[in-house]
């Protein structure tokens, strides 16, 4: 079936007179002032029944005066026929009001869906009628009696008594459909009612010793298709178009691993360990060229702005290490009471978001020490963080067990936008870069996965199949395909998202397909 949206041009003037025509047939009053005063009568003029002008044999000239109103400026001057975007209206009245010049006008309504679009916003949705013919317009200037005042026949385009539209723009922070009413199907996925999310897996990789820990990071995709996976105290590369599996680094029986990160590149991988170190290793040569020992406590959250990389530990700071210089770290940052388990550098790397424990949110900026926004809403720890990739500024967080919130900020304005509750631990949150959609995952009881639509956030769909709670999430380069890991030692590949439509069907989508697989990562 097809939805896409059709814009139904105005009414035939020619058809609307012949309709007039059969029903009453034309007199001699029928001159261009009494269309135009029968139209839309005037403030000053007494409002009088339809057919007593449409029966009087000779109407005196004094009867045929329209007077508008003294505070609106004439608008005969101006062929208001050229700019006649309004539309046409639909009652029988208007119809046989139009006269038989209306032939010349019906070629001219705008039926393009651009005229439409602009039309609905210029107007609104719901514009009474047109302000004049082009017949209409044109004959009552031309005419030797006609007025001296031109009248709007149906519309009130400059009586000032529309309602004005309300800022499409803000549409796009609110949960409301402001920018459908102004701006029909031009905001809402062409089909997105028809697209289909299923409702399993494609592959399984079965992932040992995946701990079940809420404040750890341990899966990441990079731009190059590989996902590198924390799994005890070894790091494991999968390559998602050849399903090759490498063993990236083994640290030890003395330690765990607690993050993963890759740099935008996608070739270097950030590892964060429970005793506390950030390690830098090229995957490319399976080597680790830098080990920094800054924290005191162990690394559960890593963030990568080109050469900076940013990490949160339980120690309940932030450093940046700049891994082009020679220090450990560059700059401290302090604010969070508790544990930090949730960072993420916005899209054009200008700001820092920050998660703890402690209930708190912070938005941070390259150069402060300190946070430049605090948001205490939440009630549980804010481990979900993302950014949205298409308004910049739009920030969603989610909440824990005694939250379960998805939240949205301005921070470029520093408002709280909306909240809704999704009734269980908030785990993880991703926006796709294809369309304005985003999942979550979650914890107890359900352990779902679901996929919101943005800004109404209405569910697209909800996916259930792991049995622990789903503590982590990435998404492939190609922004298709999300991959989520549980305390259940399993990772699962979903299709979510559509492909974008810059891009062709063969590139980075050799992940793809229909078929289940189950296999191993080590």
């Amino acid at each position: 079936m097809d939805h896409h949206h059709h814009f139904t041009p105005p009414p035939s003037p020619m058809e609307n007179t012949a309709a007039g025509a059969s029903s009453k047939p034309p007199t001699p009053a029928s001159t261009p002032n009494s269309r135009l005063s029968s139209g839309a009568p005037s403030s000053r003029q007494s409002a009088t029944p339809s057919h007593a002008s449409a029966t009087a044999s000779a109407p005196t000239p004094a009867s045929r005066t329209v007077y508008s109103d003294r505070f609106i400026p004439s608008r005969t001057g101006s062929n208001l026929a050229l700019f006649d975007l309004a539309p046409s209206p639909s009652s029988s009245h208007d119809a046989a009001a139009s006269g038989p010049n209306a032939a010349s006008s019906g070629s001219a309504a705008p039926t393009s869906p651009y005229c439409a679009l602009l039309r609905a916003a210029l107007f609104g949705p719901d514009t009474p009628g047109r302000v004049a013919s082009s017949a209409t317009a044109c004959s009552s200037s031309s005419s030797p009696g006609a007025s001296a005042v031109g009248t709007p026949a149906t519309g009130n385009i400059f009586r000032f008594k529309a309602e004005v539209p309300r800022n499409a723009k803000r549409a796009l922070f609110s949960g409301e459909d402001e920018e459908d009413a102004l701006f029909p199907g031009i905001f809402t996925t062409r089909g997105a009612g028809q697209r289909k999310i299923a409702r399993s897996p494609y592959k399984v990789l079965d992932a040992p010793a995946l701990q079940d820990d809420f404040y750890l990071n341990l899966v990441d995709w990079s731009s190059h298709n590989v996902l590198a996976v924390g799994l005890g105290n070894c790091v494991y590369l999968w390559n998602a178009c050849s399903s090759k599996v490498t063993k990236l680094c083994d640290l030890g029986v003395d330690d765990n691993v607690c993050s993963v990160g890759w740099a935008q590149r996608g070739t270097h991988l950030a590892v964060g360990t429970n005793q506390g170190k950030v390690q830098i290793w090229d995957a490319t040569r399976c080597k680790r060229i830098r080990t920094m020992e800054s924290h005191r406590m162990r690394v559960g959250a890593l963030a990568w702005s080109s050469s900076l990389l940013s990490s949160g530990s339980r120690d309940k700071s932030i450093l940046h290490h700049d891994i082009r210089a020679h220090e450990d770290y560059v700059s401290k940052l302090t604010g969070h009471k508790s544990e930090v388990c949730g960072l993420k550098w916005s899209y054009d790397n200008r700001q820092l978001a920050s998660g703890g424990n402690d209930n708190r949110l912070f938005v941070w900026n390259p150069h402060s020490v300190q946070p430049v926004l605090k948001y205490t809403e939440h009630t549980a720890a804010v481990k979900a963080i993302a950014w949205s990739p298409h308004l910049h500024g739009l920030l969603a967080s989610g909440g824990g067990t005694a939250d379960r919130c998805i939240r949205f900020w301005n921070t470029t304005t520093n408002t709280h936008l909306s909240c809704v509750d999704t009734g269980s631990q908030v785990c993880n949150l991703v926006w796709s870069k294809n369309v304005n959609e985003l999942v979550s995952t979650h914890g107890y009881s359900q352990n779902q996965i679901i996929v919101w639509r943005y800004p109404t956030m209405s569910k697209l769909t909800t996916l259930t199949g792991h049995t622990y709670r789903v503590l982590y999430l990435a998404i492939s380069p190609d922004g298709q395909t999300i991959v989520t890991g549980a305390g259940d030692e399993t990772l699962r590949f979903w299709n979510v998202f559509p492909s974008p439509k810059s891009q062709s069907s063969d590139s980075l989508s050799c992940i793809g397909g229909t078929s289940f697989v189950r296999s191993y990562i080590r």
